[in-house]
C-alpha cells in the first residue's frame, strides 16, 4: 500500500517536473519567437522605384524645302575651332539634371564669339538652355514630343566657317555617325544658318522633331546608335577664301536724316574683324 503510494507520489512528482520543464522552456522561447516575429514585422517593405524621367530623342519628320548646292571649300586646319554639344531631354529630366537655380542662356558663343549658336521653337524662339551653376556640364534645354526645331547659327565675324552639326550622334547632312572629317554647311560672314532637319537631298530636309527613343531617327538606321539619343552637335572650320570680296560695312543706301541718332532701341551685335 505504501509502496504503491510512493510510486503513486513518485509519479506525479516527476510528471511534475516534465510539466515545469515543458512549461519553462515553452517560456523561455516565446519571448524570442516575439521578438523575431516583431523584428520582421517592423522591417520596411520596399518602395517601388520612382519612374524614370521620359527620355526623348530625335524623330525623322515632314518635308521641308530647303534648297542648298555643292561647293569647294578648304579649312585653313584640320583642327576645329570650336566643338560643342547640347543635352536635350523632357522638361523634369532637365530639372533633375540642372537643379533649382541653374545657370540659363538663349545661344552659345562658338570660336571666340564669330559665332552664336541658338536651338529655335516652332515660333523660332530660342529654347533656354541651362546648367548647373557650379559644374562643367554641358547645357541642356527642355523639348516636348511632337514638337519641331531648328539649330541656327550667326555668324558676327568677316570670317567664314564650315559648319558640321550631328543630331543624336548622326550627321544631319549624310545621315551617317558624326565625324569631324564629313564635309558641312558653309557660313559666309554675317549670314545666319538655318539647319531644320536631316537632308534628303539638294532641295528637301526631314524636319527635326522631338520624340520617343522608339520613334528616333537614331534607333531606326543602320548607322544610329541608341546610346547617342538626347544630344546635339556642332563643330566649327574656319575656311581658306583669299580672294573673297568683304562685305560693305555699311548699307550703300544714302542714310536718311533723323532727328535722334543716338537713340538705338538695343545694342547692335559686334562684327569681329581679323
Amino acid at each position: 500500500m505504501i509502496q504503491r503510494l510512493y510510486r503513486s507520489r513518485f509519479f506525479r512528482f516527476a510528471t511534475g517536473l516534465v510539466a515545469g520543464a515543458a512549461l519553462l522552456a515553452a517560456c523561455t522561447q516565446m519571448p524570442q519567437n516575439r521578438a523575431e516575429t516583431a523584428a520582421m514585422s517592423a522591417t520596411p517593405s520596399a518602395a517601388p522605384a520612382a519612374p524614370a524621367p521620359a527620355q526623348l530623342g530625335t524623330q525623322w519628320g515632314e518635308g521641308i524645302e530647303s534648297k542648298t548646292r555643292t561647293i569647294v571649300t578648304k579649312r585653313l586646319s584640320e583642327q576645329p575651332d570650336e566643338v560643342a554639344s547640347v543635352g536635350y531631354n523632357e522638361a523634369s529630366a532637365v530639372r533633375r539634371d540642372v537643379g533649382n537655380n541653374p545657370e540659363r542662356r538663349l545661344n552659345l558663343q562658338l570660336a571666340q564669339g564669330d559665332v552664336e549658336w541658338s536651338v529655335l521653337d516652332e515660333s523660332n524662339r530660342p529654347l533656354p538652355l541651362q546648367r548647373q551653376r557650379r559644374g562643367d556640364d554641358m547645357f541642356r534645354l527642355a523639348g516636348v514630343e511632337g514638337a519641331r526645331y531648328t539649330l541656327r547659327f550667326r555668324n558676327l565675324s568677316d570670317r567664314s566657317y564650315e559648319v558640321i552639326a550631328t543630331v543624336d550622334g548622326l550627321d544631319v547632312l549624310s545621315g551617317k555617325a558624326g565625324s569631324l572629317r564629313n564635309g558641312g554647311y558653309v557660313l559666309r560672314p554675317q549670314e545666319t544658318l538655318n539647319i531644320e532637319g536631316f537632308r534628303k537631298s539638294q532641295s528637301e530636309v526631314a524636319a527635326f522633331r522631338f520624340a520617343t527613343p522608339g520613334r528616333a531617327y537614331a534607333a531606326n538606321t543602320e548607322a544610329g546608335d541608341v546610346r547617342n539619343i538626347g544630344v546635339i552637335g556642332a563643330a566649327l572650320f574656319e575656311l581658306e577664301e583669299p580672294q573673297a570680296p568683304r562685305r560693305p560695312r555699311r548699307d550703300a543706301t544714302p542714310p536718311q536724316p533723323s532727328a535722334f541718332p543716338a537713340d538705338g532701341a538695343y545694342a547692335p551685335p559686334p562684327r569681329y574683324r581679323k
